[in-house]
């Protein structure tokens, strides 16, 4: 199965372009999205991720106290912010950074608009964003670094994200009816190609659960998992079906993922449990037996200790938020 598909459709992504920016040299910007710079399109989502699309122009952009993370960004590439960290865009990051949300200008159809600088060298961007039920224990989260940047160009596997990214902002500019439903496609879309080519970069040696997905025996117990979350696996099943020991598959995934197996597993099934509880009205016992658990009581023990709250009351407070 498609792992990384499996682990999206449970963070259900969603999101749009918000914002259409103007810079211009000198200029410093502090970023870091708020929920109600996308209220109008998004409901309470857990997780937000922020992305810039450079239209016009060359830049600096780093995540705020780490020059580590420091890249250049051209006209037709794309820088991702998956914790959604305070960033500095700008010129030159040594001049003090403006709060960008105090530049903002509202327009109409839930669309902001920046235009600052001092009338140097032209920079333009749109801005979007991501909101999903990612937590910090999401696994595809958690093997992202603080910024990711791709090249969107006119040729090849860019040419698809650079048209859609420019008809996205046409799209809302223009206000057109089923405008959010496009952008929300565009974003998704924009982020898993981000996350694919993140995975292929990835080196040798390299852990995290990304990682995961280019070793043969990980992959494969990962798939097991995936594939088939209710059953009761043990390191035997696993071994059997991996072609590992069980000394050998249990070491090679707690190096890869950083954690057992066994509690891997256990963690995931509150990861869709969570899922289930928000999006659908299924029984808690209905709940319980899909993600594994044979009795509704020993499930919302694992269910509390995850997330120090009952099923049903993350049920209610989810609901509500």
């Amino acid at each position: 199965m498609d792992l990384l598909s499996d682990v999206l459709r449970v963070a259900r992504l969603t999101g749009g372009v918000f914002l259409h920016a103007e810079f211009s040299a000198p200029w410093c910007v502090a970023s870091q999205l708020a929920p109600e710079m996308c209220a109008p399109l998004l409901n309470g989502p857990k997780h937000l991720i922020e992305y810039h699309y450079i239209v016009e122009g060359t830049l600096l952009a780093r995540v705020a106290g780490q020059p580590e993370t420091t890249v250049t960004l051209q006209a037709n590439e794309v820088v991702i912010l998956p914790h959604n960290d305070v960033h500095h865009l700008g010129s030159d990051l040594q001049l003090p950074a403006v709060d960008s949300a105090e530049l903002a200008v509202p327009i109409e159809n839930g669309l902001y608009r920046v235009t600052y600088g001092g009338g140097g060298a032209p920079v333009r961007m749109i801005c979007g964003f991501l909101g999903c039920d990612f937590t910090h224990s999401n696994p595809v989260l958690a093997s992202l670094p603080r910024i990711l940047r791709i090249s969107v160009s006119d040729d090849g596997e860019g040419a698809w994200i650079r048209s859609t990214l420019r008809y996205a902002a046409q799209e809302i500019a223009a206000g057109r009816p089923g405008s959010e439903t496009v952008l929300a496609k565009v974003s998704e879309l924009l982020f898993i190609e981000a996350v694919r080519r993140h995975v292929g970069t990835l080196d040798e040696g390299e852990v995290g659960w990304l990682a995961g997905l280019r070793d043969p025996y990980v992959s494969r117990t990962l798939g097991l998992f995936h594939g088939d979350i209710s059953r009761p696996w043990t390191m035997d099943d696993l071994a059997r079906e991996v072609g590992l020991s069980k000394s050998a598959l249990a070491e090679r995934f707690q190096r890869v993922i950083g954690k057992p197996p066994m509690s891997y597993l256990a963690r995931w099934r509150m990861e869709v449990a969570a899922q289930r509880l928000r999006s659908t009205n299924a029984t808690l016992a209905n709940i319980a037996h899909d993600v594994g658990y044979e009795a509704e009581a020993a499930f919302s023990r694992a269910f509390k200790k995850a997330y120090d709250v009952a099923p049903a009351t993350w049920r209610r407070e989810s609901a509500s938020g």
